[in-house]
């Protein structure tokens, strides 16, 4: 349950009517009452907008998707599956875009601070374990999707296994110069990826080259555009000796790709990830992330922990699977799922 003012009140020791004069900006208030009860109502996670608008203590059926970028596939397959579950359901979805650009934390506090809503989703929004841990002082119901933290329901895939599958796949054929077109490291997703692509050589014997590992622009979305991955392909297309395969951290990037090897008039087999509606008619290879099933068991967790607040927090983590299509049928090689 989340805080109400007669909590702020009894924890600060001072009378409701002095809450509400703080949140209020009405009335005389000592200096000292109203450095208490601000310091009570951040500890607590409280908002003084919550009070206003009478949502600390109601239910107002909405539900909030939190996103860093909703001009993308993969968030619109998963918006998808929300939106699906919610059919079912008597909820409002709202839909939140932050920046991925300014303090992430910060701008989900603000979120949170406002109990605009009932329950909160948060879709590829990464922070440290630490930063989640201090956000559940709101005490209001979360789901984390394309994310984990011990503390909060989340539904998430295993992107190390992922990339582990598409260049096990690559080498089994016989290519061993195979390039991981990536994107920013500070992204999780990509530093999990990167840590399946390294296993995937280790175990082949063959030896990472950081050489190999190769971006595109990265002032937006991290790198996950198909500009990144146009960029990024130019530059594994000029190498000497040029990588025999490649691996794709996102099939967005891949159309970018693709594009470059068609306007080079040169080609290598190359592995997506995510399995967007693309990625079928552009016939490319690819991990898939079942994200439309992703959204849809996220939103039911999320009503059951708003229904019942005291369940065991859930945790689904699920393994991608490796789609063999013609972007890797080169040389008579196919990757085989």
């Amino acid at each position: 349950m989340a805080a109400t003012i007669y909590d702020i009140a009894k924890k600060a020791g001072v009378s409701i009517a002095t809450v509400s004069r703080v949140f209020n900006n009405s009335g005389k208030v000592s200096d000292k009452a109203r450095d208490k009860v601000l310091k009570v109502a951040n500890e607590v996670g409280y908002h003084p907008q919550a009070f206003a608008q009478g949502l600390a203590s109601r239910k107002n059926n909405t539900i909030m998707v939190v996103v860093p970028v909703i001009s993308n596939y993969f968030f619109m397959e998963i918006l998808g599956g929300i939106q699906d579950k919610l059919s079912e359901k008597n909820y409002e979805l709202s839909i939140f875009n932050i920046s991925p650009n300014k303090d992430l934390k910060k701008q989900v506090e603000h979120v949170l601070k406002r109990r605009l809503a009932e329950g909160y989703m948060f879709i590829s929004v990464h922070l440290e374990d630490k930063d989640w841990k201090s956000l559940q002082k709101y005490n209001v119901p979360i789901t984390l999707i394309d994310e984990y933290f011990e503390g909060f329901d989340s539904v998430s895939v295993d992107n190390s296994q992922g990339a582990y599958r598409a260049v096990k796949a690559l080498v089994d054929c016989g290519y061993n110069r195979i390039a991981m077109l990536g994107a920013l490291q500070t992204s999780k997703p990509i530093r999990d990826r990167l840590e399946g692509y390294k296993k995937a050589l280790e175990e082949s014997g063959l030896e990472y080259d950081e050489s190999l590992f190769v971006t595109g622009d990265l002032t937006n979305r991290d790198g996950f555009t198909e500009r990144a991955g146009f960029e990024a392909m130019k530059k594994i297309l000029e190498m000497d000796p040029m990588p025999d395969a490649c691996f794709c951290s996102s099939d967005i990037q891949a159309v970018g790709a693709l594009k470059a090897m068609q306007d080079a008039g040169k080609r290598i087999p190359i592995i997506g990830y995510d399995d967007i509606e693309l990625a079928e008619y552009m016939g490319l290879s690819t991990i898939r992330q079942p994200m439309r099933e992703m959204g849809f068991y996220a939103t039911q967790n999320l009503i059951d922990r708003m229904n019942n607040p005291t369940k065991a927090v859930s945790q689904t983590i699920y393994t991608p699977k490796l789609i063999s299509r013609n972007s890797t049928a080169l040389n008579g090689r196919k990757v085989k799922a």
